[in-house]
C-alpha cells in the first residue's frame, strides 16, 4: 500500500512548518508542491532531491479547477510508482487547497492510505496579526463568490470574514486578479446590513520574516479604491451589539424564582 501525505507548511516561508510535516517530506520517495515562488522552489531542493512543481499546470484562460483536477491526477499517478508520496501546499493543506482535498479522495478510493498533515493557516495568522479573539463576538467566514451567489444568514454583532475577497462574483475560474465591476456589486449587496462608512479591513498576511503584514481600514463604501490580490482577505467587524437571547432570559428568570423558593 502506497502513502500519501499531503503537507501544509504554513503562510511564513520556512518559519511556520512543523517537524513532523518536514519529516514526511524527507522520508517520502516523491515530493510536489505548488507554488509559483522561486524562493519556495529553492527550500524545496533544499528539503527533498526529488521535488517537481504542479505550477505548470496553471495556464491563461484556464480554468482553475481544470488544473486542480490535472495536478490531483499527477500525484495519485506518482503513488503507483512510489511507496510514499508528499504533496506540500501553502498554509493548511484542508483549507481551501482543492488539488489535496481531490488527491486525497482520488488516493483512497484507490485504496492508498492518506495523511493530512496541518499547517498554520492563514485565518491563524489572521487572528494573531489583527488580535481578534473568535470566541469574544463570534465568527462567521465564507469564501466571498460562494457568499455572494449564495443566502446567508448575516449576523452583524458577529466578526464577518471574506477570502478570496479579490476574485468574487468570477463565475469563470479563470481570473487571478480583481474585477473592479464585481467588487462595486458586492458593495451594493453588503450595504443591506451595513452603512457605507462601517470600517471594514483588507488584510494579507505575511510571506516571510522579512515582509510587512497587509492591514488596510477602510470604510466599505470605498472598497473599490484598495488594490486587492488572490492573498487578500475582508474583515466586516461587528456593527451591531449582540442581543440577549429571549429564550435563555426567561428559562433564566425561572431558575432563579426556584432557587428563591427553595432558599425559603
Amino acid at each position: 500500500m502506497a502513502r500519501l501525505h499531503c503537507v501544509g507548511v504554513g503562510i511564513e516561508l520556512a518559519a511556520h512548518i512543523t517537524p513532523a510535516a518536514q519529516k514526511a517530506i524527507a522520508d517520502s520517495d516523491v515530493v510536489f508542491y505548488a507554488a509559483s515562488d522561486s524562493i519556495f522552489e529553492a527550500w524545496m531542493a533544499e528539503l527533498h532531491p526529488n521535488a517537481h512543481s504542479l505550477q505548470k499546470f496553471y495556464q491563461d484562460g484556464k480554468s482553475r479547477k481544470t488544473s486542480y483536477q490535472e495536478m490531483a491526477s499527477e500525484i495519485v499517478q506518482a503513488l503507483e510508482q512510489n511507496q510514499s508520496v508528499a504533496a506540500v501546499f501553502y498554509g493548511h493543506p484542508g483549507v481551501f487547497v482543492q488539488p489535496a482535498s481531490f488527491a486525497m479522495k482520488a488516493a483512497e478510493k484507490q485504496g492508498h492510505q492518506v495523511i493530512m498533515l496541518p499547517g498554520i493557516s492563514a485565518e491563524d495568522c489572521l487572528y494573531a496579526d489583527l488580535n481578534i479573539d473568535p470566541g469574544r463576538f463570534g465568527c462567521q467566514m465564507y469564501e466571498a463568490s460562494q457568499f455572494l451567489y449564495y443566502q446567508r444568514t448575516i449576523d452583524t454583532s458577529a466578526y464577518l470574514i471574506l477570502w478570496q475577497i479579490a476574485l468574487v462574483g468570477d463565475q469563470s475560474h479563470t481570473r487571478f486578479e480583481e474585477d473592479k465591476n464585481n467588487v462595486q456589486l458586492f458593495i451594493e449587496y453588503m450595504n443591506q446590513f451595513y452603512s457605507l462608512d462601517h470600517t471594514v479591513i483588507v488584510y494579507e498576511a505575511r510571506a516571510s520574516y522579512f515582509d510587512d503584514l497587509r492591514k488596510v481600514e477602510i470604510p466599505l463604501g470605498q472598497l473599490t479604491n484598495v488594490a486587492l490580490s488572490e492573498k487578500s482577505t475582508l474583515v466586516i467587524p461587528p456593527s451591531t451589539k449582540m442581543k440577549r437571547n429571549p429564550f435563555f432570559t426567561k428559562q433564566e428568570k425561572n431558575l432563579k424564582k426556584l432557587k428563591l423558593i427553595h432558599s425559603r
